[in-house]
Protein backbone atom coordinates (compact mmCIF):
# COMPACT_ATOMS: atom_id res chain seq x y z
CA UNK A 1 0.00 0.00 0.00
CA UNK A 2 1.51 3.35 -1.04
CA UNK A 3 2.01 6.04 1.61
CA UNK A 4 -1.01 8.41 -0.09
CA UNK A 5 -2.86 5.32 0.37
CA UNK A 6 -1.99 4.34 3.65
CA UNK A 7 -2.87 8.20 4.81
CA UNK A 8 -6.28 7.95 2.73
CA UNK A 9 -6.95 4.86 4.82
CA UNK A 10 -6.23 6.05 7.85
CA UNK A 11 -8.68 9.04 6.98
CA UNK A 12 -11.43 6.72 6.36
CA UNK A 13 -10.85 4.66 9.68
CA UNK A 14 -10.23 7.75 12.14
CA UNK A 15 -14.19 9.20 10.83
CA UNK A 16 -15.43 5.92 10.40
CA UNK A 17 -18.54 4.28 13.35
CA UNK A 18 -17.41 3.38 16.44
CA UNK A 19 -18.88 -0.18 15.70
CA UNK A 20 -17.28 -0.91 12.55
CA UNK A 21 -13.38 -1.65 12.16
CA UNK A 22 -13.22 -0.28 8.49
CA UNK A 23 -11.13 -2.05 5.65
CA UNK A 24 -11.44 0.31 2.54
CA UNK A 25 -8.38 -1.50 1.15
CA UNK A 26 -9.40 -4.84 1.87
CA UNK A 27 -12.63 -4.03 0.44
CA UNK A 28 -11.13 -3.25 -2.47
CA UNK A 29 -8.63 -5.44 -3.25
CA UNK A 30 -10.85 -8.90 -1.84
CA UNK A 31 -12.08 -10.40 -5.11
CA UNK A 32 -8.18 -10.05 -6.57
CA UNK A 33 -6.85 -12.12 -2.94
CA UNK A 34 -9.90 -14.63 -3.49
CA UNK A 35 -8.79 -15.57 -7.26
CA UNK A 36 -5.42 -15.53 -6.44
CA UNK A 37 -5.93 -17.87 -3.96
CA UNK A 38 -8.11 -19.76 -5.50
CA UNK A 39 -5.40 -20.42 -8.42
CA UNK A 40 -3.72 -21.98 -5.60
CA UNK A 41 -6.49 -24.64 -4.39
CA UNK A 42 -7.73 -22.20 -2.19
CA UNK A 43 -11.72 -22.72 -3.00
CA UNK A 44 -12.94 -23.97 0.32
CA UNK A 45 -11.16 -20.79 2.21
CA UNK A 46 -12.82 -18.80 -0.31
CA UNK A 47 -15.99 -19.82 0.28
CA UNK A 48 -15.44 -19.12 4.31
CA UNK A 49 -14.03 -15.83 3.71
CA UNK A 50 -17.56 -14.89 2.24
CA UNK A 51 -19.32 -16.37 4.83
CA UNK A 52 -16.92 -13.94 7.35
CA UNK A 53 -17.17 -11.23 5.34
CA UNK A 54 -21.15 -11.67 6.12
CA UNK A 55 -20.52 -12.21 9.58
CA UNK A 56 -20.14 -15.14 10.27
CA UNK A 57 -17.29 -15.70 12.87
CA UNK A 58 -16.87 -19.68 12.91
CA UNK A 59 -16.40 -19.25 9.13
CA UNK A 60 -14.02 -16.70 10.19
CA UNK A 61 -12.55 -18.98 12.23
CA UNK A 62 -12.43 -21.93 9.85
CA UNK A 63 -10.29 -19.73 7.26
CA UNK A 64 -8.01 -18.29 9.32
CA UNK A 65 -7.08 -22.24 10.21
CA UNK A 66 -7.11 -23.44 6.49
CA UNK A 67 -4.53 -20.42 6.16
CA UNK A 68 -2.59 -21.55 9.43
CA UNK A 69 -2.14 -24.72 7.44
CA UNK A 70 -0.77 -23.74 4.54
CA UNK A 71 2.04 -21.73 6.26
CA UNK A 72 2.66 -24.72 7.80
CA UNK A 73 2.56 -27.15 5.06
CA UNK A 74 6.42 -27.32 4.51
CA UNK A 75 9.73 -25.21 5.45
CA UNK A 76 8.95 -21.45 5.66
CA UNK A 77 10.44 -20.39 2.58
CA UNK A 78 8.50 -22.80 0.17
CA UNK A 79 5.14 -21.34 1.54
CA UNK A 80 3.19 -20.03 -1.36
CA UNK A 81 2.87 -15.82 -0.92
CA UNK A 82 -0.47 -15.72 -1.37
CA UNK A 83 -1.58 -18.04 1.74
CA UNK A 84 0.56 -15.66 3.65
CA UNK A 85 -2.27 -12.46 2.77
CA UNK A 86 -4.66 -14.70 2.99
CA UNK A 87 -3.60 -15.80 6.75
CA UNK A 88 -3.74 -11.37 6.79
CA UNK A 89 -7.50 -11.56 5.12
CA UNK A 90 -8.74 -13.84 7.64
CA UNK A 91 -7.13 -12.38 10.57
CA UNK A 92 -9.04 -8.92 9.43
CA UNK A 93 -12.06 -10.24 8.97
CA UNK A 94 -11.95 -12.23 12.28
CA UNK A 95 -10.87 -8.82 14.24
CA UNK A 96 -13.36 -6.81 12.69
CA UNK A 97 -16.56 -9.11 13.85
CA UNK A 98 -14.58 -9.69 17.50
CA UNK A 99 -14.47 -5.39 17.31
CA UNK A 100 -18.16 -5.25 16.42
CA UNK A 101 -18.89 -6.90 19.66
CA UNK A 102 -16.84 -5.10 21.82
CA UNK A 103 -14.13 -7.68 22.31
CA UNK A 104 -11.28 -4.99 21.71
CA UNK A 105 -8.50 -7.75 23.21
CA UNK A 106 -9.84 -10.64 21.11
CA UNK A 107 -9.75 -8.62 18.02
CA UNK A 108 -5.83 -6.87 18.73
CA UNK A 109 -4.91 -10.73 19.40
CA UNK A 110 -6.52 -11.42 15.72
CA UNK A 111 -4.78 -8.64 14.39
CA UNK A 112 -1.16 -9.08 16.09
CA UNK A 113 -1.03 -12.84 14.22
CA UNK A 114 -1.62 -11.01 10.84
CA UNK A 115 1.08 -8.98 11.13
CA UNK A 116 3.41 -11.89 13.25
CA UNK A 117 2.29 -14.58 10.54
CA UNK A 118 1.07 -13.00 7.33
CA UNK A 119 2.17 -11.74 4.15
CA UNK A 120 2.78 -7.51 3.63
CA UNK A 121 -0.27 -6.76 0.80
CA UNK A 122 -2.48 -6.17 4.26
CA UNK A 123 0.42 -4.82 6.61
CA UNK A 124 -0.94 -1.24 6.53
CA UNK A 125 -4.32 -1.85 7.29
CA UNK A 126 -3.35 -4.40 10.13
CA UNK A 127 -1.27 -1.71 11.76
CA UNK A 128 -4.30 1.04 11.19
CA UNK A 129 -6.72 -1.29 12.65
CA UNK A 130 -4.53 -2.19 15.56
CA UNK A 131 -4.06 1.61 16.28
CA UNK A 132 -7.94 2.46 16.65
CA UNK A 133 -8.83 -0.85 18.87
CA UNK A 134 -5.85 -0.19 20.62
CA UNK A 135 -7.06 3.43 21.81
CA UNK A 136 -10.77 1.33 22.20
CA UNK A 137 -9.39 -1.28 25.12
CA UNK A 138 -6.86 1.49 26.64
CA UNK A 139 -9.93 3.94 26.97
CA UNK A 140 -11.82 1.66 29.02
CA UNK A 141 -9.17 -0.49 30.89
CA UNK A 142 -6.83 1.05 33.36
CA UNK A 143 -3.53 0.42 30.98
CA UNK A 144 -4.98 4.24 30.12
CA UNK A 145 -3.75 4.86 33.83
CA UNK A 146 -0.21 7.53 33.47
CA UNK A 147 -0.34 7.54 37.48
CA UNK A 148 1.76 4.12 38.50
CA UNK A 149 5.06 4.28 39.86
CA UNK A 150 7.73 3.39 38.22
CA UNK A 151 8.88 -0.81 38.38
CA UNK A 152 12.31 -0.97 37.31
CA UNK A 153 13.99 -4.54 36.11
CA UNK A 154 17.15 -3.76 36.61
CA UNK A 155 18.05 -1.22 39.48
CA UNK A 156 21.30 -2.35 40.65
CA UNK A 157 25.34 -2.76 40.11
CA UNK A 158 26.10 -6.60 39.40
CA UNK A 159 29.52 -8.03 41.49
CA UNK A 160 31.29 -9.02 38.29
CA UNK A 161 33.52 -11.44 39.93
CA UNK A 162 30.18 -13.67 40.89
CA UNK A 163 29.11 -13.22 37.67
CA UNK A 164 32.32 -14.27 36.06
CA UNK A 165 32.06 -17.82 38.04
CA UNK A 166 28.41 -18.60 35.52
CA UNK A 167 30.46 -17.51 32.21
CA UNK A 168 32.37 -19.67 30.21
CA UNK A 169 35.92 -20.55 30.83
CA UNK A 170 38.55 -17.98 30.12
CA UNK A 171 35.83 -15.43 29.88
CA UNK A 172 37.08 -11.63 30.38
CA UNK A 173 40.45 -13.23 30.39
CA UNK A 174 42.00 -12.51 27.33
CA UNK A 175 41.17 -10.16 24.55
CA UNK A 176 38.93 -7.47 25.32
CA UNK A 177 36.80 -5.65 22.40
CA UNK A 178 37.28 -2.17 22.39
CA UNK A 179 35.48 0.90 23.54
CA UNK A 180 35.30 3.98 22.34
CA UNK A 181 33.39 7.05 23.37
CA UNK A 182 31.32 8.92 20.99
CA UNK A 183 33.57 6.89 17.78
CA UNK A 184 32.83 9.35 14.56
CA UNK A 185 31.77 7.96 11.15
CA UNK A 186 34.65 8.51 10.26
CA UNK A 187 36.77 6.28 12.76
CA UNK A 188 34.16 3.80 12.41
CA UNK A 189 34.78 3.37 8.48
CA UNK A 190 38.46 3.25 8.17
CA UNK A 191 39.16 1.59 11.55
CA UNK A 192 35.56 -1.03 12.19
CA UNK A 193 34.10 -1.60 9.13
CA UNK A 194 36.36 -1.78 6.38
CA UNK A 195 38.67 -4.05 8.33
CA UNK A 196 35.74 -6.33 9.77
CA UNK A 197 37.05 -5.51 13.34
CA UNK A 198 34.36 -5.64 16.06
CA UNK A 199 34.07 -2.31 18.89
CA UNK A 200 32.12 -1.42 21.75
CA UNK A 201 30.75 2.54 21.07
CA UNK A 202 29.80 4.98 23.78
CA UNK A 203 27.58 7.75 24.06
CA UNK A 204 25.37 7.05 20.91
CA UNK A 205 22.09 6.49 22.17
CA UNK A 206 21.46 8.73 25.01
CA UNK A 207 18.79 10.61 23.00
CA UNK A 208 16.72 7.50 22.60
CA UNK A 209 13.57 7.80 24.30
CA UNK A 210 13.97 4.42 25.22
CA UNK A 211 16.86 4.47 27.41
CA UNK A 212 14.55 6.77 29.86
CA UNK A 213 11.34 4.47 29.61
CA UNK A 214 12.54 0.74 29.03
CA UNK A 215 13.46 -0.17 32.33
CA UNK A 216 10.06 0.79 33.70
CA UNK A 217 7.79 -2.05 33.74
CA UNK A 218 4.75 -0.11 34.00
CA UNK A 219 5.12 1.75 30.89
CA UNK A 220 5.89 -1.31 28.46
CA UNK A 221 2.36 -2.66 29.87
CA UNK A 222 0.77 0.69 29.18
CA UNK A 223 2.30 0.59 25.66
CA UNK A 224 1.99 -2.99 24.55
CA UNK A 225 0.65 -4.90 27.63
CA UNK A 226 -2.32 -6.43 25.36
CA UNK A 227 -0.27 -6.96 22.38
CA UNK A 228 0.59 -10.80 21.35
CA UNK A 229 3.90 -11.86 21.11
CA UNK A 230 5.88 -14.84 19.80
CA UNK A 231 8.77 -15.58 22.93
CA UNK A 232 11.22 -18.77 22.86
CA UNK A 233 10.73 -20.99 26.12
CA UNK A 234 13.92 -22.89 27.47
CA UNK A 235 17.57 -22.89 27.50
CA UNK A 236 18.14 -22.10 24.03
CA UNK A 237 17.07 -23.02 20.27
CA UNK A 238 19.57 -25.99 20.31
CA UNK A 239 18.18 -27.62 23.27
CA UNK A 240 15.40 -30.57 22.49
CA UNK A 241 12.85 -29.12 25.45
CA UNK A 242 12.57 -25.87 23.53
CA UNK A 243 10.15 -24.46 22.51
CA UNK A 244 7.59 -21.18 21.66
CA UNK A 245 4.80 -19.68 22.53
CA UNK A 246 2.37 -16.79 21.52
CA UNK A 247 1.09 -14.58 24.75
CA UNK A 248 0.42 -11.31 25.82
CA UNK A 249 3.25 -8.93 26.12
CA UNK A 250 1.86 -8.43 30.23
CA UNK A 251 2.20 -11.77 30.72
CA UNK A 252 5.58 -11.76 28.64
CA UNK A 253 6.94 -9.49 31.19
CA UNK A 254 5.32 -11.18 34.35
CA UNK A 255 7.32 -14.17 33.98
CA UNK A 256 10.49 -11.62 33.01
CA UNK A 257 10.10 -10.14 36.85
CA UNK A 258 9.36 -14.05 38.20
CA UNK A 259 12.05 -15.54 36.36
CA UNK A 260 13.83 -16.15 39.66
CA UNK A 261 10.87 -18.86 41.16
CA UNK A 262 11.32 -22.02 40.27
CA UNK A 263 8.20 -22.42 38.49
CA UNK A 264 8.72 -19.82 36.08
CA UNK A 265 10.37 -21.36 32.56
CA UNK A 266 12.47 -19.07 31.50
CA UNK A 267 11.33 -16.74 28.72
CA UNK A 268 12.73 -15.02 26.00
CA UNK A 269 11.75 -12.88 23.50
CA UNK A 270 14.38 -13.17 20.66
CA UNK A 271 14.99 -12.05 17.01
CA UNK A 272 11.55 -11.05 16.92
CA UNK A 273 10.92 -7.22 14.83
CA UNK A 274 9.18 -6.27 17.52
CA UNK A 275 9.10 -2.25 16.01
CA UNK A 276 7.21 -3.39 12.82
CA UNK A 277 4.46 -5.32 15.16
CA UNK A 278 4.23 -2.07 17.89
CA UNK A 279 5.19 1.03 16.19
CA UNK A 280 4.79 3.06 19.59
CA UNK A 281 7.90 0.95 20.77
CA UNK A 282 9.73 1.66 17.34
CA UNK A 283 9.39 5.68 18.06
CA UNK A 284 11.27 5.62 20.67
CA UNK A 285 14.23 3.96 19.29
CA UNK A 286 16.77 5.91 16.32
CA UNK A 287 18.51 3.76 13.52
CA UNK A 288 22.53 4.82 14.54
CA UNK A 289 24.19 6.58 11.44
CA UNK A 290 26.72 3.69 12.02
CA UNK A 291 24.35 1.44 9.92
CA UNK A 292 24.29 3.56 6.74
CA UNK A 293 28.06 3.08 6.14
CA UNK A 294 28.62 1.19 3.40
CA UNK A 295 26.07 2.33 1.42
CA UNK A 296 23.33 0.00 1.94
CA UNK A 297 20.28 -1.07 3.78
CA UNK A 298 18.72 -2.15 6.89
CA UNK A 299 17.34 -5.62 6.38
CA UNK A 300 15.85 -5.78 9.46
CA UNK A 301 15.37 -3.93 13.49
CA UNK A 302 15.10 -7.24 16.11
CA UNK A 303 14.44 -7.02 19.60
CA UNK A 304 15.84 -9.19 22.16
CA UNK A 305 14.28 -9.00 25.83
CA UNK A 306 14.45 -11.24 28.66
CA UNK A 307 15.59 -12.04 32.15
CA UNK A 308 18.85 -12.72 33.38
CA UNK A 309 20.94 -15.98 32.22
CA UNK A 310 19.26 -15.76 28.71
CA UNK A 311 21.64 -17.25 26.52
CA UNK A 312 21.96 -17.19 22.26
CA UNK A 313 24.37 -19.93 21.66
CA UNK A 314 27.07 -19.52 19.82
CA UNK A 315 26.38 -18.50 15.96
CA UNK A 316 26.94 -16.13 12.79
CA UNK A 317 24.77 -13.89 11.05
CA UNK A 318 25.16 -12.70 7.66
CA UNK A 319 24.75 -8.97 7.52
CA UNK A 320 26.41 -5.83 9.33
CA UNK A 321 25.20 -5.55 12.63
CA UNK A 322 24.72 -3.36 15.96
CA UNK A 323 23.37 -4.70 18.47
CA UNK A 324 22.25 -1.78 21.44
CA UNK A 325 21.83 -2.65 24.60
CA UNK A 326 19.00 -0.56 25.68
CA UNK A 327 18.23 -1.70 29.68
CA UNK A 328 20.78 -4.20 31.99
CA UNK A 329 24.27 -5.69 30.75
CA UNK A 330 25.25 -8.75 28.39
CA UNK A 331 28.41 -10.93 28.15
CA UNK A 332 29.14 -11.01 24.58
CA UNK A 333 32.07 -13.68 22.78
CA UNK A 334 33.33 -13.05 19.56
CA UNK A 335 35.11 -15.32 17.50
CA UNK A 336 36.55 -14.30 14.22
CA UNK A 337 34.68 -15.41 10.73
CA UNK A 338 38.12 -16.89 10.04
CA UNK A 339 37.85 -19.73 12.95
CA UNK A 340 34.27 -21.22 10.99
CA UNK A 341 36.11 -24.76 10.52
CA UNK A 342 36.72 -25.63 13.90
CA UNK A 343 34.00 -24.09 15.34
CA UNK A 344 32.37 -26.86 14.00
CA UNK A 345 28.82 -25.69 12.30
CA UNK A 346 26.31 -27.57 12.35
CA UNK A 347 25.84 -29.96 9.16
CA UNK A 348 22.52 -29.47 8.81
CA UNK A 349 21.09 -26.66 6.64
CA UNK A 350 18.52 -24.63 9.39
CA UNK A 351 21.76 -24.74 11.79
CA UNK A 352 24.79 -24.23 9.84
CA UNK A 353 25.46 -20.91 11.00
CA UNK A 354 25.34 -22.09 14.45
CA UNK A 355 28.03 -24.13 16.34
CA UNK A 356 27.88 -27.90 17.62
CA UNK A 357 30.58 -26.15 20.62
CA UNK A 358 28.01 -25.47 23.51
CA UNK A 359 30.49 -23.07 25.53
CA UNK A 360 28.94 -23.55 28.99
CA UNK A 361 29.72 -27.07 29.00
CA UNK A 362 32.40 -27.97 26.77
CA UNK A 363 33.34 -30.92 25.62
CA UNK A 364 36.92 -30.91 25.26
CA UNK A 365 37.44 -34.60 23.87
CA UNK A 366 35.09 -33.75 21.00
CA UNK A 367 36.41 -30.14 20.62
CA UNK A 368 39.97 -30.59 22.25
CA UNK A 369 40.99 -27.57 20.46
CA UNK A 370 38.77 -24.79 21.44
CA UNK A 371 40.04 -23.67 24.20
CA UNK A 372 42.66 -22.59 22.29
CA UNK A 373 40.88 -20.64 19.95
CA UNK A 374 41.49 -17.20 20.20
CA UNK A 375 38.30 -14.68 20.65
CA UNK A 376 37.62 -10.96 22.08
CA UNK A 377 34.73 -10.60 24.51
CA UNK A 378 33.07 -7.86 26.48
CA UNK A 379 30.23 -7.04 29.51
CA UNK A 380 28.30 -4.63 26.93
CA UNK A 381 27.15 -1.85 29.39
CA UNK A 382 23.37 -0.37 29.47
CA UNK A 383 23.79 2.45 27.08
CA UNK A 384 26.47 0.74 24.78
CA UNK A 385 26.51 -0.21 21.12
CA UNK A 386 28.22 -3.68 20.07
CA UNK A 387 29.50 -3.95 16.03
CA UNK A 388 29.80 -7.18 15.07
CA UNK A 389 31.35 -7.89 11.93
CA UNK A 390 29.44 -10.57 9.25
CA UNK A 391 29.80 -13.88 9.93
CA UNK A 392 31.80 -13.12 13.54
CA UNK A 393 30.99 -15.69 15.83
CA UNK A 394 29.27 -14.67 18.97
CA UNK A 395 27.58 -15.76 22.27
CA UNK A 396 25.64 -13.90 24.12
CA UNK A 397 24.38 -14.06 27.59
CA UNK A 398 22.38 -11.50 29.60
CA UNK A 399 23.69 -10.71 33.04
CA UNK A 400 20.39 -9.04 34.36
CA UNK A 401 16.86 -9.03 32.64
CA UNK A 402 18.07 -7.47 29.14
CA UNK A 403 16.10 -5.47 26.53
CA UNK A 404 18.36 -5.42 23.84
CA UNK A 405 17.79 -3.82 20.08
CA UNK A 406 20.11 -5.25 16.88
CA UNK A 407 20.26 -3.44 13.44
CA UNK A 408 21.14 -5.30 10.63
CA UNK A 409 22.48 -3.58 7.40
CA UNK A 410 23.97 -4.82 3.87
CA UNK A 411 26.46 -3.58 2.16
CA UNK A 412 25.74 -1.79 -1.12
CA UNK A 413 26.87 -4.82 -3.58
CA UNK A 414 24.90 -7.09 -1.29
CA UNK A 415 21.08 -5.67 -1.93
CA UNK A 416 19.97 -8.01 -4.03
CA UNK A 417 21.19 -10.85 -2.23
Amino acid sequence: MSTSAANAVAGEIAGSDDGILETPFLDSERCNILQSIAEEGGYAYATMTSLAAAGDIRAAEAAKEMAWEQLHSGPWHSVVPIWRDAYSMACMHLAKLHYANGEFNQAIKALDMGIIMGGMMLRDELNLAIRKTSEKEKARSDLGEKGESEIKFVSQEINVAEVQQSLPIKSLSCKLVGKRPALSLEAFLRDHYLSGTPVVIRDSMDHWPAKSKWNDMNYLRRVAGFRTVPVEVGKNYLCPEWKQELITFSEFLERTRSNDTTSVETTYLAQHQLFDQIQELRQDIVIPDYCFTGGGEIRSLNAWFGPARTVTPLHHDPHHNILAQVVGKKYVRLYSASLSDELHPHSETMLSNSSQVDLDNIDEKEFPNILDLEFQDCILEEGEMLYIPPKWWHYVRSLTTSFSVSFWWSDAEKLDD
